[in-house]
């Protein structure tokens, strides 16, 4: 029994994904691959993200201007959270009890305390704030802003900017390493990964990318994850079509995978042994064999496939 258990904890996973265009989750059984069920939700959804007990899924829904709670028993939209104006990225504090959420159109993080259903406080950051990381000890967030192509590092007591890292052109999304030294971030026009020491507030490593037939400005880097032992990174390039293997170590390209079209956003299968990454445009979500780095399996999804989550 404990083997069977070991060797399948993927059969028990759903993968939830937003489809920016059709406004609506779609529901896919991790273990077939088959999609089970289609969930229709508020204008443009683009961030998602799990609630910590694993019941919930909290949803960007961008156009209409708030956040959607998506209760996982039922599948059902079942509460409604404020946010700030065209809400884009959020992440979850550890104890999951606030939401950090980056609001594109008026250049504020809003910080949500989720039981309260109310915002604590908005944060004045640059213009077009996209991505949102938070330390593992929830002491320190950070956000990217897509027009001023900074990462601001805020305390998440006092609220305040502790210090601005400026980063390449149309920084999208931060990812921290596990042990909270450094922050990765994606420029999607800039066209690298920035590597930021957390402590000293400073780029420490450029990642470039150079994939031979492919335009440079094809070469959008988007999402970031890291596998569990740190020792890899993983790298949407937008419509290069292609998802970056890095040693993290050495900070080297060690291969490109060639996925769908406009890689956006990536997530791990529980175990870590699948890697899951929606494609933009061609409607799709790849799924990657982490031990042996290739693609395996194509599912469709809805249109213009933007967050993936993997939920119990």
């Amino acid at each position: 029994m404990g083997l069977l258990l070991a060797t399948t904890p993927a059969m028990a996973e759903r993968l939830l994904v937003s489809n920016e265009k059709d406004n609506t989750i779609t529901v896919v059984d991790a273990g077939t691959l088959a999609v089970v069920k289609t969930v229709k939700v508020g204008a443009r959804p683009r961030g998602i993200t799990l609630s910590k007990d694993g019941r919930a899924l909290y949803i960007c829904t961008s156009d209409a201007d708030h956040i959607e709670v998506l209760d996982l028993a039922s599948l059902t939209v079942n509460r409604t959270l404020p946010s700030g104006p065209d809400p884009e990225l959020f992440t979850l504090s550890p104890d999951g009890k606030t939401l950090y959420v980056s609001n594109e159109n008026d250049n504020m993080v809003s910080v949500l305390d989720i039981a309260a259903g109310r915002i604590v406080t908005e944060i004045p950051v640059g213009v077009e704030p996209e991505g949102m990381g938070i330390s593992p000890d929830g002491k320190i967030l950070v956000n990217t802003s897509e027009t001023t192509s900074m990462a601001h590092f805020i305390d998440t007591q006092s609220h305040e900017v502790l210090a601005n890292v400026l980063v390449g052109s149309r920084p999208r999304v931060a990812q921290w390493t596990k042990d909270g030294s450094l922050v990765w971030v994606s420029a999607e026009v800039g066209g690298t990964v920035s590597i930021i020491d957390s402590a000293q507030h400073k780029v420490i490593q450029t990642i470039r990318f150079d994939i031979p037939g492919v335009p440079k400005e094809s070469i959008q880097p988007v999402g970031i994850q890291l596998t569990a032992d740190g020792a890899t990174a993983f790298v949407a390039l937008g419509p290069a079509n292609r998802v970056a293997v890095i040693d993290t170590h050495s900070y080297q390209v060690k291969k490109y995978l060639l996925v769908g079209q406009r890689v956006w956003n990536l997530a791990f299968s529980g175990d870590g042994k699948r890697l899951y990454t929606t494609n933009g445009v061609s409607n799709d979500l790849s799924v990657i064999d982490v031990d042996a780095l290739k693609v395996v399996k194509s599912v469709p999804v809805g249109r213009l496939p933007w967050g993936v989550v993997v939920a119990p």
